[in-house]
């Protein structure tokens, strides 16, 4: 059976302050480890306003009630409102997930800022970006951070050579298939990947054309048969809130199959970085989701 590791993206104060707590005490009940990746600076939810031209934004708003899910406040926040500062405001918060012994890591500084702006942006603006989120990590942890998961599967060519000066270890920046060793320019990156690799809930709710229904039984039947590892991204302010109990209904089902269900430390430690196919990375749709995503590119042979 296949391992799949479970990656926590917090992209929201309100997903901080209530969803993390919902999600840590439901895998402490089930046994389950997980990695918590935090978005660590202000909240700036409601600039994401600007992403309505994408393709998809405004059916995935339609399809994943964002006003149920997020807030008004959240919604506001950037715009009418002030964004809070989520890593000062919720120091003992994330400091308890770690701990508790959970896997804690760098999500995003401004998540919003982030995932609008990274693919264009030049060296500077990355790297700033970068240490922000570091630095207020190291600050609230001790450490610094071993794992980064980029905000909306975004980035751009100066991200993986940041992500090893900066000691992260390894990565969950992109989707795709198998972990891999990125390549820039001809480079192989030394930071390994470990790509999202199943659809996530909000790709999947409301879409009517599933072939296995709802999403809990879809995702459940995608692993009905074993597979290699696979890495589930889930996010605080959905499994954390009204779809805590699908959630849970998932795990048990994933469980009950005979998968494990870790961390991503958990499928590192597994891996020998030598050993790693060498992808370029590239940029793809992802059905359900707005815009394009950093994908696994073309494997890289030689």
């Amino acid at each position: 059976m296949a391992r799949i590791s479970l990656k926590v993206d917090v992209d929201t104060e309100r997903g901080t302050r209530e969803g993390v707590l919902r999600i840590a005490a439901l895998l402490e009940r089930l046994g389950v480890k997980a990695t918590f990746l935090f978005s660590l600076g202000p909240d700036h939810t409601g600039r994401a306003i600007r992403r309505v031209f994408r393709r998809g934004f405004v059916g995935k708003v339609r399809r994943t009630s964002v006003m149920q899910h997020y807030g008004l406040r959240t919604l506001l926040y950037g715009t009418l409102l002030p964004g809070p500062h989520i890593g000062r405001r919720h120091v003992a918060l994330l400091r308890s997930i770690a701990d508790r012994g959970f896997e804690v890591g760098v999500h995003t500084y401004d998540h919003t800022r982030w995932q609008d702006g990274v693919v264009r942006a030049d060296e500077a603006w990355t790297r700033r970006e970068i240490v922000r989120a570091q630095a207020q990590f190291t600050e609230i942890f001790g450490h610094a951070a071993r794992v980064h998961g980029a905000a909306g599967w975004q980035l751009n060519q100066h991200v993986p050579d940041l992500e090893y000066e900066l000691g992260f270890q390894y990565a969950s920046d992109v989707r795709g298939t198998t972990p891999f060793m990125p390549v820039i320019h001809g480079l192989v990156s030394r930071v390994p990947q470990l790509p999202t690799t199943l659809p996530t809930l909000d790709e999947l709710l409301g879409r009517l054309e599933l072939p296995n229904g709802e999403p809990v039984e879809h995702l459940t039947a995608l692993m009905q048969v074993p597979r290699t590892d696979q890495v589930y991204t889930l996010h605080a302010e959905l499994e954390g809130g009204a779809y805590l109990a699908d959630f849970e209904r998932l795990l048990r089902a994933w469980r009950d199959q005979g998968h494990e269900l870790c961390d991503l430390a958990t499928q590192f430690a597994s891996l020998d970085p030598a050993r790693l196919p060498h992808h370029d990375i590239g940029f793809a749709t992802v059905e359900g989701r707005a815009g394009v995503l950093a994908t696994q590119g073309s494997l890289r042979r030689g």
